[in-house]
C-alpha cells in the first residue's frame, strides 16, 4: 500500500473532527490504491486522536484484511462497493454530520437552492432507499452499498458529478478522486444542508436555481472549459 495514500486517509479522518463533521467515532475515511486494487480505512471505533498510518486497515477489494491486527470500519463493506463499482473515485466518507443527516432521516432530496450548492453538486443530492429486513439480515453494510449504486443507475447520475448520497433513515456518504477531495465533499454538502435549512426558514416558498445557473456555476468549476481557480 502506498504510504503516501495511507498518511493521506489519516489527515482526512482527523480532518472530519477538525470540521465539526463527527462526533465520538461516527464517521470513517477509505482511500483506495487504483494499481494495486487496496483500500486503507480507519479502524472500526478507534479515537482519530489515536489513528496513525500504521494503525489503518488495508483490505482488498473482496474485504480481506492484508495489512493490519485491527477490524476494519463496520462500513467497509460500503465503501468496497462504492469502489467496485464507481471506477473514478479514489476516496469515501461516512459521517453522520447533524444537517445533511437530517435530510437523510427525513428521506428528503437536498435540492439545489444556490449557486454555492452548484458549485459542488450538479443538481439535487439524491436519497437512496431504505433497506428491507431481508438486505438489513443478509449483510446490511453491503447491501447499503448496492442501494446507493442502484439509486445513481436509477438516476443515470455521474459519481463525479454528484459526490453525495443521502442515506434513508441513515446519514450520507460522499467521495471524490482524492481523500482530501471527498472530506471536501462532505464539509460542503453539510453546509448546503445548513444553508437550506435556513433559507426554507426565511422563505418556505424557495424554488431551486435556474438551471441556466446551475448549468454555469457547476461548469466553470468542473466542465472541460472550467476557469475557476488556478492551473
Amino acid at each position: 500500500m502506498n504510504p503516501e495514500l495511507k498518511q493521506q486517509v489519516v489527515d482526512a479522518n482527523k480532518q472530519l473532527v477538525a470540521a465539526g463533521l463527527v462526533t465520538l467515532t461516527w464517521g470513517n475515511v477509505s482511500g483506495i490504491d487504483r494499481d494495486s486494487g487496496l483500500v486503507a480505512i480507519k479502524p472500526s471505533g478507534v479515537d482519530y486522536d489515536a489513528l496513525t498510518p500504521d494503525n489503518l486497515v488495508v483490505v482488498d477489494l473482496q474485504g480481506e484484511v492484508v495489512e493490519g491486527d485491527l477490524r476494519p470500519s463496520s462500513d467497509t463493506a460500503t465503501h468496497l462497493e462504492l469502489y467496485r463499482n464507481f471506477s473514478e473515485i479514489g476516496a469515501v466518507v461516512h459521517t453522520h454530520s447533524p444537517q445533511a443527516t437530517a435530510f437523510s432521516q427525513a428521506g428528503t432530496p437536498l435540492p439545489c437552492l444556490g449557486t454555492t450548492h452548484a458549485d459542488h453538486f450538479y443538481g439535487e443530492v439524491p436519497v437512496a432507499r431504505a433497506l428491507t429486513p431481508e438486505e438489513v439480515d443478509a449483510g446490511y453494510e453491503l447491501a447499503t452499498g448496492i442501494s446507493i449504486v442502484e439509486r445513481f443507475q436509477e438516476l443515470d447520475l455521474n459519481p463525479l458529478e454528484m459526490p453525495a448520497i443521502l442515506l434513508k433513515h441513515h446519514a450520507p456518504f460522499t467521495w471524490g478522486k482524492t481523500p482530501q477531495y471527498a472530506v471536501d465533499n462532505s464539509i460542503a454538502l453539510e453546509m448546503c444542508a445548513k444553508m437550506s435549512l435556513m433559507t426554507w426558514q426565511l422563505n418556505p416558498n424557495t424554488v431551486e436555481i435556474p438551471r441556466h445557473i446551475l448549468e454555469k456555476h457547476h461548469q466553470r468549476k468542473h466542465g472541460n472549459d472550467a476557469y475557476y481557480g488556478q492551473k
